[in-house]
């Protein structure tokens, strides 16, 4: 980069234009979690000295639209949770680069949807251990995805150590699941999980947490 440099300002002291052909970025892509959906992208050649221009549009519209706060930054990401914040509607998103006077040609991400592609953190568990049985605790899931889904379920797995698992499902936010008449001194592990039903939409599974009974 350096090299490229001198050569164009040794060449512009001779009085001769040059067109520096700027490669764009790559692997432009929607990284969405629980409704933030946060666009991210690899900067071309490995360079740290180039400012980046994101802008997004709905599927099927032709006009693109600026990003506000994502004009001439260098970081490698661009928060776009506001501009994309209708579930049900499909997006595109570009991001050019630039090292004036020169700017890159756009690289587009594939088409993403805030409902289908967004993943939905797991609930976080808290086991409480009394004689013979365990109650499970989860805490619910974020407002936003409460409020864009409305109804949802807890999956709850009991990982047994023949390796099996028990599965129970309870309405969320009913956040205590009791397990009663359970072996002493036995220990039990467990995962939970969000199904959005009306997509059938899983979320991802939590950490495996154990406790053993008294």
């Amino acid at each position: 980069m350096t090299r490229l440099l001198l050569g164009v300002v040794l060449l512009g002291n001779l009085g001769v234009t040059v067109q520096v052909t700027l490669p764009p970025p790559t692997k432009v892509r929607f990284d969405s979690v629980d409704y933030k959906n946060i666009l991210r992208w690899t900067p071309p050649n490995n360079s740290t000295s180039l400012h980046y221009y994101a802008q997004w549009k709905i599927y099927g519209e032709r006009q693109w639209f600026d990003v506000d706060g994502c004009q001439g930054i260098q970081s490698l990401q661009c928060d776009l949770s506001q501009v994309t914040s209708e579930p049900r509607e499909w997006y595109y998103a570009r991001v050019r680069a630039s090292l004036p006077p020169n700017k890159s040609a756009w690289s587009i991400s594939q088409r993403f949807s805030p409902s289908w592609n967004t993943q939905i953190s797991p609930p976080v568990l808290k086991l409480t251990v009394r004689e013979q049985e365990i109650v499970v605790h989860m805490k619910p899931p974020k407002p936003t995805v409460l409020k864009l889904h409305g109804s949802l379920i807890y999956k709850i797995y009991l990982k047994h150590t023949s390796g099996e698992e028990e599965v129970f499902e309870m309405e969320c936010c009913l956040n205590k699941l009791t397990l009663k008449g359970l072996n002493h001194k036995a220990k039990y592990c467990f995962q939970a999980q969000i199904l959005a039903p009306l997509q059938a939409k899983l979320g991802t599974r939590s950490s495996i947490k154990c406790v053993t009974t008294l």
